[in-house]
């Protein structure tokens, strides 16, 4: 099952997000996420969050509709969108989609990206033409687009090593990027489909279409 969660950040793109939704998708709020929701017309299954964000009659309408709300204090160690995407794994999701997830505040932002450390499951920040992944140490990872399109690649953490890239205008092979470093800015896509190998470490994949 995929969860595709509504954050309270910046939505880009909001005409091709009725394209993103799939029917069997699990569509989460995290409280102010709901009001995109009810801009776009898209009931969410689940709202969850201290409800400082969502307006009230927005809150008002989910409640009639039959929405699930999670409600949790204002006092909390974690930010809504954590809870977010603690519970989509709580529910089953083998693939998270987050909408919304950064904004004009920069520590809510940089805040949201370390996220993509704390689950194992596969997330993706999708911002407009743009999406944000992590690819963990000994595994690969495919990225589909069309030639042209930008992909950058940001260790997180410490050097990236044995870094494999196939597919794109600056291949590596068996590489280190270092943390700190930005050798991996900027890479082009030459192929529809292009392979993301690392051997050790994290690294950022910063997709953007053109």
């Amino acid at each position: 099952m995929r969860a595709l969660i509504f954050a309270n950040g910046m939505l880009d793109g909001q005409e091709k997000i009725p394209e993103l939704i799939r029917p069997d998708d699990l569509i989460i709020a995290a409280d102010g996420g709901a009001n995109h929701c009810d801009a776009l017309g898209i009931t969410p299954d689940i709202l969850i969050g201290d409800m400082d964000s969502v307006r009230a009659d927005v809150l008002k309408r989910l409640r009639a509709a039959g929405t699930e709300i999670v409600v949790h204090p204002a006092r909390k160690d974690q930010t809504d969108l954590e809870l977010a995407l603690g519970l989509a794994c709580e529910r089953g999701a083998s693939e998270v989609i987050v909408l919304a997830a950064l904004g004009h505040r920069w520590d809510m932002s940089l805040a949201n990206i370390s996220l993509l450390s704390a689950f194992e499951v596969p997330i993706s920040f999708v911002d407009g033409p743009q999406e944000i992944t992590l690819i963990r140490g000994g595994r690969q990872a495919e990225f589909h687009g069309k030639p042209g399109d930008i992909l950058s690649l940001i260790p997180v953490g410490g050097d990236a090593l044995g870094v494999t890239l196939e597919g794109l205008e600056y291949p590596l092979e068996n590489d280190v990027l270092r943390f700190g470093a930005t050798r991996g800015i900027s890479n082009v896509l030459r192929e529809k489909i292009v392979a993301v190998c690392l051997r050790q470490g994290m690294l950022l994949c910063v997709r953007i279409r053109q």
